[in-house]
């Protein structure tokens, strides 16, 4: 058998797909075992063997595929439904699905795993204090909810939507700021009646909401602050501005609020809040639009989603935030069946790195690499690397 009939045996035998399946399950294997065997104080010895057991099986794995088949009617010699390619194409497919899900699991488990060792590195008071201090609430706390599209065309709701995620996420590169996420606070309405239920449920004090209208070029974005324990208006404004302006009133907002609440700025916070990620604004609003998508979370509205993130990139190629949006979404579409991972799984990755040349600071690329380096590459020291690299930036 020559070397090129006996690689097309491996695949068509499913050995390649048996053996990253195989890869993939020992992953999760070792995962959960690092988090239930110290439960039960098993010896340190007692991983080793589990790690053994599993590298002397992989090519048990492999043998067993080669020379065997499932099929309908159990498990036969290969050489005995070799004839059959149907039966080995849908082993194969099941293979992948298995694997995927798995593969998904595993990843899970190893988020969980940094995020519990953070946890357990960072210094904890006593358990009274801790029940004390989670009582209060702190008074540079903020939530953003979203705000009111007072647009006569109602897609442009996307805009609306799209300025309260940037100023949110201006705010959010303020230390001295605690400010909830966008995913606690899309459930509420931008004016709600019960501000002190609402800052309760979310732990913050204070509140801001607001509205925006569009209109050809121009836009009016009328936002205040609220303090929801006393009810009281700390600050409101109303900005008018060009549409190329809109970043600066996202930053203006941004820094009047962070002056409100009394935050300390550092120098590199005064900047990453004075950021203009585009000179472009057609680039700026595919963008948005291509975030509005991205949220539904629906495999036909992920490919509206990377249509918006490549036209901006075609607009300005020098937009970081579109790159990391698009290796975001690529991630993903496999994950909500609209493509094959072979297909998209490269071009996540090239968009990812493309963002991280553009801006090293973008959390979104960061953790769009990782996730890569997991499913496609099977690198686990680098994915780890590049997940702690996004969660440093988050939490600067």
């Amino acid at each position: 058998m020559g070397s090129r009939n006996f690689f097309s045996e491996l695949k068509r035998r499913n050995v390649y797909k048996v053996a990253v399946a195989y890869i993939v399950v020992s992953w999760l294997l070792i995962q959960a075992a690092s988090i239930f065997l110290p439960t039960f104080n098993a010896p340190q010895w007692a991983m080793q063997i589990v790690i053994l057991i599993l590298v002397v099986g992989f090519p048990i794995a492999l043998v067993f595929s080669w020379a065997f088949e499932i099929t309908p009617e159990g498990i036969k010699f290969e050489s005995e439904v070799a004839a059959n390619q149907s039966i080995t194409r849908k082993t194969g497919r099941k293979i992948f699905a298995v694997t995927t899900v798995l593969a998904v699991i595993a990843v899970g488990l190893f988020v969980f795993q940094l995020l519990r060792a953070r946890s357990i590195a960072e210094p904890r008071a006593t358990a009274s204090a801790a029940r004390t201090e989670a009582e209060k609430v702190p008074n540079k706390s903020i939530a953003v909810l979203p705000f009111d599209n007072l647009s006569r065309d109602p897609d442009n709701a996307f805009f609306a939507e799209g300025v309260q995620d940037e100023i949110l996420t201006r705010l959010a590169n303020v230390a001295d700021l605690k400010v909830i996420a966008r995913t606690s606070t899309g459930k509420f309405k931008s004016a709600p009646e019960n501000l002190p239920d609402i800052a309760k449920q979310l732990g913050v004090a204070n509140i801001l909401e607001g509205s925006v209208q569009k209109a050809a070029d121009q836009v009016r974005v009328n936002v205040q602050l609220i303090n929801a324990l006393t009810n009281a208006h700390i600050w409101a404004e109303i900005y008018d501005r060009k549409l190329t302006d809109i970043f600066g009133v996202e930053s203006d907002i941004a820094k009047a609020v962070a002056d409100a609440l009394k935050a300390k700025l550092t120098g590199s916070e005064q900047t990453e809040i004075s950021k203009k990620p585009t000179e472009n604004s057609e680039a700026y609003e595919l963008y948005l639009k291509g975030r509005f998508f991205w949220n539904k979370r629906t495999g036909e509205d992920l490919q509206t989603a990377a249509d918006y993130f490549q036209r901006a990139i075609a607009v300005d190629s020098q937009y970081a935030a579109a790159y990391a949006g698009l290796a975001q979404t690529y991630v993903v579409i496999p994950l909500f069946a609209a493509g094959m991972p072979g297909e998209y799984f490269p071009k996540a990755k090239a968009a990812a790195q493309r963002a991280i040349e553009l801006d090293e600071t973008s959390a979104e690329a960061h953790t769009a690499l990782g996730l890569l380096l997991c499913f496609a590459d099977v690198d686990f020291p680098e994915a780890e690397k590049e997940i702690k690299r996004a969660m440093a930036i988050n939490t600067k």
